[in-house]
């Protein structure tokens, strides 16, 4: 798939000397994610996100060692080598392939062998990101190139998978179909050994220096299909991958198609994974699942989940298969082709669905977490709306949860001692002037942001809640105030405290 010749033309991978060379001169020139809004303002920076680069061209039209870094890195511009001299160490970047000479060994101009985009870590790090020129990010805007191995930089999906993955230390982690590396690096501060792996070398050649650049320790690089790299008996205590999850009629680009049938390749990484965890260890995924006539694509999530693993399944999104192959036809940029030849990929996406009945396409995260109960709990629910990113801590605590509730029978959860969780707040739903509120909804302003219905009596007991009184002793007191059989009134109301706890609005004292 990638030939050596292809491997040739990236910096090379060995010379860490002068990635660390390169990383120094980059950070002394403000090449960060900061140092880049500060000089291109708001607009610019976020239109870069969408690979339109206008804004930052008439933005970068002086001579600053920061605009000439911009200009050679992010705009994949030639810039006079006098002048990149001043700012990098030209020749031992030109040496070891980070940088080429414009019209041969005499050109006086040098370019860019790939992309380098500043990355912000999550407590400051600055981070840097290569990819292939040009495919910094996909979108609609098409990537820059239709190779094969094509290796992409960041795109939402990357930094929406790094947001939701849980950061407690962990002994081993696994970054499955590693791309340009965004998910090691974030590993590799928590972890303390990281394995990455991925079908294209070219892929695993650019992780290699996108850890370089970025200052952070290697990570164990090992070329292969899914699972296939990982030892027998090896376990991880966390599995993370954004795989080529595209439901298509066919794999043309590596990145995004599986080359399985329909949604086979996201079924396949998450059956696998359960024997690869270790006890309590997570594996997080984004993925597509097929809608299909005639099944809940609850029930269909659900049979993917491996034994002795508890799950959390969120749908985020759901399109239906004209919406889905647009998307995917525009990111490959076919949409710029022959208008026949887009029409024959278009008629191929439809057919293929026809044949296997899907009539729209999920998205979202699944969550494993391997436990030795013998009743799992599987969660599968549709969330579209917006949430508070990072969610890792969300996610963990969501699966605490679960244990606190699986260990607590009703008795045990009345006699248990509750918090309101931090920014709850209550709103009251009804007719202007009515005596009543038609419901009471409770709504989250951090994490999931969720809003549930409740009850008067599920209203008073999440107000009082402040860990002080047991949740048995709350309800005596509300039963002796909206005159209810406190006895009945303790019988229904554990299911609804079950649930709150279970969606985080109550936390367990």
């Amino acid at each position: 798939m990638v030939s050596n010749a292809d491997l040739a033309s990236l910096p090379s991978a060995d010379r860490t000397d002068v990635a660390a060379r390169l990383r120094d001169a980059l950070l002394g020139a403000s090449f960060t994610a900061d140092g880049l809004l500060e000089l291109l303002g708001a607009p610019a920076y976020a239109a870069l996100a969408r690979s339109e680069t206008v804004p930052a061209l008439r933005a970068t039209r002086g001579d600053t060692p920061l605009e000439v870094l911009v200009r050679l890195f992010l705009l994949q511009q030639p810039v006079p080598h006098a002048r990149v001299a001043g700012v990098l160490p030209v020749d031992a970047c030109l040496e070891s392939g980070w940088l080429v000479r414009v019209g041969g060994p005499s050109g006086d101009e040098v370019a860019a062998s790939v992309d380098v985009r500043p990355y912000g870590g999550p407590d400051g790090e600055d981070w840097f990101i290569v990819s292939d020129l040009g495919c910094a990010v996909g979108g609609a805007g098409g990537i820059g190139s239709r190779a094969e191995g094509v290796v992409l930089g960041v795109g939402g999906a990357s930094t929406t998978l790094a947001g939701i993955t849980v950061r407690t230390p962990v002994s081993a982690a696994l970054d499955l179909g590693t791309g340009s590396g965004i998910q090691a690096l974030h590993a590799a501060r928590h972890a303390t050994r990281v394995t990455a792996t991925d079908l294209n070398p070219r892929a695993l050649h650019i992780t290699a220096l996108t850890l370089a650049l970025s200052g952070t320790p290697a990570a164990e690089l090992r070329e292969g299909s899914l699972f296939e790299p990982v030892k027998d008996g090896e376990t991880y205590d966390l599995i993370v991958s954004n795989p080529p999850f595209v439901i298509s009629p066919g794999a043309r680009l590596t990145y995004r198609d599986g080359g399985m049938g329909g949604d086979d390749l996201c079924r396949s990484i998450v059956q696998q994974a359960g024997e690869r965890l270790n006890e309590g260890g997570f594996a997080q995924f984004l993925a597509n699942w097929q809608h299909v006539e005639g099944e809940d694509w609850q029930d269909r999530l659900r049979s993917w989940v491996p034994r002795g693993c508890d799950a959390w399944i969120v749908q985020r999104e759901v399109q239906d298969v004209t919406q889905y192959a647009e998307l995917w036809l525009r990111d490959a940029g076919d949409h710029r082709g022959d208008p026949a030849g887009y029409q024959a990929l278009y008629d191929a996406w439809l057919d293929e669905f026809e044949a296997r009945k899907v009539r729209s396409v999920g998205f979202g995260w699944i969550t494993l977490r391997r436990t030795g109960v013998a009743v799992p709990s599987v969660v599968a629910e549709e969330w579209p709306h917006p949430v508070e990113q990072p969610l890792g801590d969300t996610v963990r605590a969501h699966f605490e949860r679960l244990d606190y509730l699986r260990e607590h029978d009703d008795a045990a959860l009345l006699e248990g001692h509750f918090r309101l969780a931090p920014e709850i707040v209550q709103e009251q739903v009804g007719l202007p002037g009515a005596e009543d509120p038609e419901h009471v909804v409770l709504r989250q302003n951090r994490g999931m942001r969720r809003a549930t219905k409740v009850d008067t009596v599920g209203a008073g007991f999440a107000g009082v809640c402040d860990g002080s009184l047991s949740a048995g002793r709350i309800l005596d007191a509300i039963a002796q105030l909206v005159g209810e059989d406190p006895v009945l009134l303790r019988d229904r109301t554990p299911a609804q405290i079950r649930l709150l706890v279970e969606q985080g609005f109550l936390e367990p004292a």
